[in-house]
């Protein structure tokens, strides 16, 4: 290929919505063009990169035994109806993209496929005999993200790997469930990244096991809270550890007491509280009220208590809210507090907030009409507090050295915390946590029968019963994890792709162009190299040369063959982008030099 014929601009300087670096140098080096926000072009450079990451899943896929296919990206409502999905991803997250076809039936386009895959496989997987399946495809996607941001990181048209396994029982899920996360070890292996696999939450996806694939790097959206040992390793919506102890209140005070007043004017938070008594916050209970909304149309009131010191983990609570009421509402949508404006408009009594307490009672709910309660929630770092300041539920009113047992509450302690960097662990409380930013690339999951039962998706066993099927889920963002490449391969002058998913191995660059003797001798490099199988790319473009070196440095191609003044002598430059490195070979050598290091690096990524 020539870069006369690559329809490249390249652009100076960082274009003004670029927010990380791999966002800036995709779109500097004429990869990728934005069309609209979060809808991207891929340029001829892009698609081969991602021709090159898509081939490298589908060889690893294809030898852990799974199908391609091809699903449909517009896919009918009622499926998703079926399975109690449909508001949550419409009316609740809002991601799917919905419309209406000329007979206003309803349609989605897909930000994934289960519902579809098993529809297909109630049809079509009958027996026991035919089990396991695990198939997969490669395709675009849609999410109507609320900010797309960071060029395709987080975009509202993707490309990615999905493959969908079914199972007679969850001992085979488990068996595929490691083979798909070996498979996808080796998937990022040969695509130059460093990835770690943490624990994560599954989220809209639903299932038991989970777990995230994280190319670290500094801009990285998510959090990684990982133990220095390697043994535990989470995404922190999902993360667990030791919090500190809390510092017990002073002595004197009655055990298993209700409280004493405590006047505390204006003290509405937990800083003016603890600066105005020399308390910490470990020693108050804190009270958040919340309101779920869930699919049937069902608002339920939620008062949460934590430790002062502790933040509330949104995932974690959405997941015990769900796991107590979803059977009963369906979907749980959203998860909104509850402030003195929301009360007002919902007819309710007014709250002294900033001074309640746990002993809340119920009956400020009684100006919504009906009955209704708050479903309680207590982090365990609060239920195991002895005694404790609260809220009085007066206005500039606390209770100090309150219990439990005092306020008459018998609380299940949950968790609901936010874990944190330096905190311990529950493996090894003498570890302690320590954070770094990652860019998710990969999830899989363990679904179990969840989308099975829901669409009565079932086959024969043995025993001649009818079962649904074990199901497991397992994704990759293409397109995103060329991105993430980027972010972890850069330096100041531009890309470094790793070798395996370089849109082309060599770049042969000729200083002058215009000088017949470095232009036949490029051509000849070029077309000596396409003939030992080396993808090279010739910049026979009538450019200076300091603007094709610099153009070739933000390309990121791995290795360049610079012929200039030494090219009447016979002789070129080898530079290689990754370290810089250079040295000057006769040109009848570059073959039998280059193709060994080009090999070994190959194989090194292989073997990784």
């Amino acid at each position: 290929m020539r870069v006369s014929r690559l329809m490249l601009v390249t652009l100076r300087d960082d274009p003004a919505e670029a927010e990380i670096p791999s966002h800036k140098l995709l779109l500097r080096a004429g990869y990728i063009r934005r069309l609209a926000p979060g809808i991207f072009a891929y340029l001829p450079l892009m698609w081969r990169v991602l021709r090159k990451v898509s081939q490298v899943v589908r060889e690893e896929m294809d030898a852990a035994g799974a199908l391609e296919t091809l699903l449909p990206q517009l896919q009918p409502a009622d499926l998703w109806r079926h399975s109690g999905r449909w508001a949550g991803y419409t009316a609740g997250e809002g991601i799917m993209f919905h419309l209406h076809d000329r007979q206003n039936r309803e349609l989605g386009l897909g930000p994934t496929h289960e519902e579809v895959v098993t529809s297909l496989a109630a049809d079509l997987l009958r027996s026991y005999r035919q089990l396991p399946v695990n198939l997969y495809q490669i395709q675009t996607k849609f999410r109507d993200e609320i900010r797309p941001r960071f060029g395709l990181m987080r975009g509202r048209e993707f490309i990615m790997k999905d493959a969908y396994s079914f199972h007679a029982d969850e001992a085979c899920l488990a068996q595929t469930y490691a083979a798909m996360d070996r498979a996808y070890r080796r998937i990022f292996a040969r695509c130059g990244l460093r990835a770690l696999a943490v624990e994560a939450d599954s989220g809209a996806i639903g299932g038991s096991a989970s777990q995230e694939f994280m190319v670290t790097a500094d801009a990285g959206e998510d959090l990684i809270l990982a133990s220095p040992d390697g043994h535990y390793a989470a995404n922190q919506e999902r993360a667990q550890s030791l919090a500190e102890p809390a510092v017990p209140l002073a002595v004197g005070l009655r055990a298993g007491g209700a409280g004493e007043p405590l006047a505390t004017p204006g003290q509405a938070t937990i800083e003016q509280l603890c600066a105005g008594h020399g308390l910490h916050a470990s020693q108050v209970v804190k009270v958040l009220l919340l309101l779920a909304r869930f699919e049937d149309g069902h608002d339920q009131p939620l008062l949460v208590a934590l430790r002062g010191d502790q933040q509330l983990n949104e995932v974690k609570l959405a997941n015990a809210v769900s796991g107590r009421l979803g059977a009963k509402h369906g979907a749980l949508l959203e998860v909104a507090a509850l402030t003195p404006d929301s009360l007002t408009r919902a007819g309710l009594d007014p709250l002294p907030f900033g001074f309640l307490g746990p002993q809340l009672g119920d009956e400020p709910l009684a100006g919504g009409g009906g009955t209704r309660s708050f479903l309680r929630l207590v982090d365990h770092t609060a239920a195991e507090l002895e005694t404790f300041v609260c809220g009085a539920n007066q206005p500039d009113r606390h209770l100090l050295g309150a219990s439990w047992s005092g306020l008459g509450l018998n609380v299940e302690g949950l968790d609901l915390r936010t874990a944190q960097r330096g905190e311990r662990c529950l493996h090894d409380p003498q570890q302690r946590l320590e954070a770094s930013r990652g860019i998710e690339v990969g999830h899989i999951f363990q679904l179990g029968r969840k989308y099975s039962t829901a669409m009565e998706a079932c086959f024969t066993t043995e025993a001649g019963s009818s079962e649904p099927f074990w199901m497991g889920c397992y994704g990759i963002g293409v397109s995103r994890l060329a991105q993430a490449a980027v972010e972890q391969h850069h330096d100041g002058n531009g890309i470094c792709w790793p070798l395996a998913i370089a849109p082309f191995e060599v770049l042969v660059v000729p200083a002058n162009i215009a000088d017949a003797g470095q232009a036949a001798l490029a051509e000849r490099l070029y077309d000596d190299l396409q003939q030992a199988g080396v993808e090279a790319l010739l910049d026979d473009r009538s450019e200076r040369a300091g603007v094709k070196f610099k153009d070739g440095d933000l390309l990121g191609i791995p290795w360049r063959a610079v012929v200039g003044r030494g090219a009447a002598e016979g002789r070129v430059e080898l530079v290689e982008r990754s370290c810089a490195g250079s040295q000057e070979l006769p040109a009848d050598g570059l073959l039998a030099h280059l193709l060994p290091l080009l090999e070994r690096q190959r194989r090194g990524l292989l073997d990784g």
